[in-house]
């Protein structure tokens, strides 16, 4: 039970540092402050300058610019495509329980077919149908901020990341200055696609970079191997020389 606490709030996220939740905290500043001044000075009083689901968008976008979650088509696509399914529930159902249920599964169904799933695209889905009597016949007063903030938060995600040290998009890419096999010497990418069918999970993690993580882990292990292959080999050879060595004569 002692180690409990510990276990709940150890960082989930693998390869999670504080200098990466740094810069994500500073990205995020930029990134939401940038796009807040930009729409408030575009739109006018009656049109909201910044959604929430984009706040949710930027967590992904500063903290975990690889997850395939964060991408540039996810982040536009997902909220805006999510809001535009939103709004077309929100006219034809008028129950706001259903129409909440619909509009959010609708948007992760719609997503997913599109290749552009991004959580808070399900947020999106739901805040049109919850603000919808605010702008009732008026839907571009929420369609367009929300396209705007995301485009914007993009735009602004690529250019941090130029100094970040991430790459936005996100590419998988060898670390500079390490060699590393073209193919996982005991793995291929069928291997990888087979384990992860037989698991029957998603994994917030691209193939190709699980593929590239592997590669470099193998690479790890290979060198471990054969330090300590060289290890076993001079103890080897120390004791040979020790059994080989003449004893030394004891008395006079």
């Amino acid at each position: 039970m002692k180690s409990l606490p510990k276990k709940l709030f150890v960082p989930l996220l693998a390869g999670a540092s504080l200098r990466d939740r740094m810069i994500a905290s500073i990205g995020a500043l930029v990134g939401i402050g940038l796009a807040g001044a930009v729409c408030a000075a575009l739109f006018p009083a009656s049109m909201p300058w910044l959604i929430a689901p984009i706040g949710a968008s930027a967590v992904l976008l500063f903290a975990v610019p690889a997850s395939p979650l964060a991408q540039p088509w996810s982040i536009v696509g997902g909220n805006f495509l999510s809001a535009v399914f939103g709004v077309v529930v929100a006219q034809a159902v008028a129950e706001p329980a259903l129409a909440a249920a619909l509009a959010v599964s609708t948007a992760i169904l719609m997503m997913s077919l599109l290749r552009c799933l991004h959580p808070p695209g399900g947020a999106a889905a739901l805040s049109a149908v919850l603000g919808w009597q605010s702008f009732a016949g008026h839907a571009t007063d929420f369609l367009v901020p929300v396209l705007l903030n995301s485009l914007i938060l993009v735009g602004i995600g690529m250019l941090f990341h130029r100094f970040s040290g991430h790459s936005y998009p996100h590419r998988a890419r060898p670390v500079d200055g390490k060699a590393v096999a073209q193919e996982p010497v005991g793995l291929l990418m069928d291997d990888i696609d087979g384990a992860l069918a037989d698991l029957g999970e998603t994994f917030d993690i691209s193939r190709e970079d699980l593929a590239l993580l592997l590669r470099r882990a193998e690479t790890h292990a290979a060198a471990r191997a054969a330090k300590a292959k060289i290890a076993a080999a001079g103890k080897k050879v120390a004791a040979a020389k020790r059994k080989g060595r003449p004893r030394e004569k004891v008395g006079p």
